[in-house]
């Protein structure tokens, strides 16, 4: 047998989730090591791994600072990021340096979303990218019901005035989820989650017409119809070169009076900018939105909807629940593992689109 395969863990799973996904790199025999820049408590983590486990410490969203380890000690085989750290085309290129001895072949998600990776550039270095769909669906369904609950009973209103020694009553009567029509864009498995869940709430649901939508869902045919018919519009859509700004000032122009949007998918799919204008609108149909994912996230975070009025702004958290998180960690190591040994059938891959 050769040299274990290196793999560098640029974000560790948080907590005692870490020791599951290390132990489960190291049942595969995989030689790790784990970047502690995002690790709240690393003086514990480097006593208990420290003979199994190499580290470092460095920005993972610093993309010199990333190429240069990439490239030092002979290369890793494969990368596991879980904050979606972008891995573009220049540091596809000198990770796979074929007089690095370990050239990297395999990058991998733990989560679902690929669109910090350079998909057209890794086929083109023969790097094979897997990710773990659905690990966090359960989760982000149910985050974006908490969204929508919030919203409609104006709770951080209501909490900031009694905090500050008000008490009032809201100017208008709120309605009640069984009164409301949800309308899901994107219907894979955190849409068909939240879905079931909006439906035993009373919710009607309906999406846009998709061959795989179970057919108790009603489906409309185009995105104006899910617009202009939804009280509450919930993005879930990977973003791509098609789904990039797909909302935008034209799209919020044609929701129902009074609407909601959440998005719990991707920045880009919504256009912050025309969201914040339309939120600084009162004469605009929409009433508010909630928004956990941005077009700039982590050190980078800034939005125009920062300070707009009836929002709720969260940053990217919404599958972060301690099942999901872990699902996804061992996951995406028995992926990396398995692709690393040649055992492609069953391990999810994506390409470019």
């Amino acid at each position: 047998m050769g040299d274990p395969h290196r793999i560098l863990l640029l974000d560790a799973a948080p907590g005692p989730l870490l020791d599951r996904e290390l132990a489960r790199v190291l049942g595969h025999g995989l030689a790790p090591t784990l970047n502690l820049r995002r690790v709240e408590h690393p003086a514990p983590v480097r006593e208990r791994w420290g003979a199994e486990v190499a580290f470092t410490d460095f920005d993972p969203f610093d993309e010199q600072a990333l190429t240069a380890f990439l490239c030092s000690a002979d290369g890793f085989h494969a990368v596991k990021s879980r904050a979606g750290v972008p891995l573009r085309a220049a540091l596809l290129a000198a990770a796979t340096d074929p007089t690095l001895r370990n050239p990297l072949r395999v990058i991998g998600r733990a989560g679902s979303g690929t669109d910090h990776v350079d998909l057209a550039a890794a086929a083109r270095h023969g790097v094979t990218v897997t990710h773990t769909p659905g690990s966090n669906a359960g989760a982000v369904a149910e985050f974006a019901l908490a969204q929508l609950l919030a919203l409609t009973r104006e709770l951080t209103e209501h909490h900031a005035r009694s905090q500050n020694g008000r008490w009032g009553a809201p100017g208008a009567p709120a309605r009640e989820l069984g009164e409301l029509t949800l309308g899901i864009l994107g219907f894979g498995r955190i849409g068909a989650e939240l879905a079931r869940r909006a439906t035993a709430l009373g919710m009607t649901v309906q999406t846009l017409a998709r061959p795989s939508v179970p057919a108790e869902v009603p489906q409309v045919a185009t995105l104006q119809d899910l617009l202009r018919s939804s009280d509450v519009l919930s993005v879930h859509l990977p973003l791509t070169g098609h789904t990039r700004g797909l909302i935008g000032a034209a799209e919020l122009a044609e929701l129902r009076p009074g609407a909601i949007l959440l998005n719990t998918a991707r920045g880009g799919i919504v256009d912050e900018q025309a969201l914040a204008d339309a939120l600084r609108d009162p004469g605009h149909p929409l009433a508010a939105a909630a928004v956990d994912t941005f077009a700039h996230e982590h050190a980078a975070f800034a939005s125009p909807l920062v300070g707009a009025p009836r929002t709720l702004l969260t940053p990217h958290l919404a599958g972060m629940t301690a099942g999901a998180m872990a699902e996804a960690a061992v996951r995406c190591a028995d992926h990396i593992a398995a692709l690393l040994a040649g055992r492609v059938q069953g391990v999810p891959t994506v390409s470019a689109r």
